[in-house]
């Protein structure tokens, strides 16, 4: 059974001009451990396919599937429960709170879990060790270069220990050699076993997925597997 299923997604929004039909009929099925890259150009769905994986956005029709749980009928506060326990986001431009210490950004994902935990401190500490910040842990946001900040967005989205990973173009915003490390700290999680999803438009990034998905005017055009 894949861990997420879409059949048939429909997503349209409303601007003052006109509604535009962002999603045309996607269907795709990602399967537990799996590394998927999605491409394609600039307008062409990739954010929104994200977004709809991710629950962030509900489809305007069809289905959506997550560990064989149809998501169609849960409440706002059930799919948030759902992100908090199974889902970690990295965006392109880190989402990270100025006034909080990297300590405490990365903490806020923990405050979402229904059950609070006694080692929250241990878990902080350890996604602060895995991607090589934990000698940032007091310092603001402010005072990080861009590549330390997109290591505390992605400490933050593994904190809770989540299954699966969805990273909007996470390298971005980063020269090149920050670029390179933080796909290498995205590779690593997913040789753990975490299931990856990287919107991406590097070639480079998407030869190294093991499933590439292209994209074009709301539609997949196709979905390959790498040999």
């Amino acid at each position: 059974m894949p861990l997420i299923s879409l059949q048939d997604v429909y997503f349209n929004y409303q601007t003052a001009e006109r509604t535009v039909e962002a999603l045309r009929g996607v269907s795709l099925d990602i399967d537990s451990g799996d590394f998927l890259a999605i491409c394609g150009p600039s307008g062409c769905g990739k954010s929104t396919l994200l977004n709809i994986i991710g629950t962030l956005d509900k489809p305007t029709s069809g289905h959506t599937r997550f560990d064989g749980q149809d998501l169609s009928d849960l409440k706002s506060a059930q799919l948030a429960q759902l992100r908090a326990r199974h889902i970690g986001f990295v965006f392109q431009s880190f989402n990270l709170i100025d006034g909080l210490t990297v300590y405490d950004n990365i903490g806020l994902a923990l405050q979402y879990q229904s059950e609070k935990s006694a080692n929250n401190h241990e878990r902080i500490m350890e996604a602060m060790d895995r991607v090589g910040i934990g000698h940032r842990a007091n310092h603001r946001p402010r005072q990080l270069s861009g590549g330390q900040q997109q290591r505390c967005a992605i400490a933050r989205a593994i904190v809770a220990r989540p299954s699966l990973i969805l990273a909007d173009e996470p390298t971005g915003y980063l020269d090149s050699q920050n670029a390179a490390q933080i796909f290498g700290i995205l590779k690593s999680l997913h040789l753990d076993g975490t299931t990856l999803v990287l919107v991406t438009h590097s070639l480079s990034q998407a030869d190294q997925a093991e499933r590439v998905v292209e994209m074009l005017d709301g539609r997949i055009l196709f979905s390959r597997r790498r040999l």
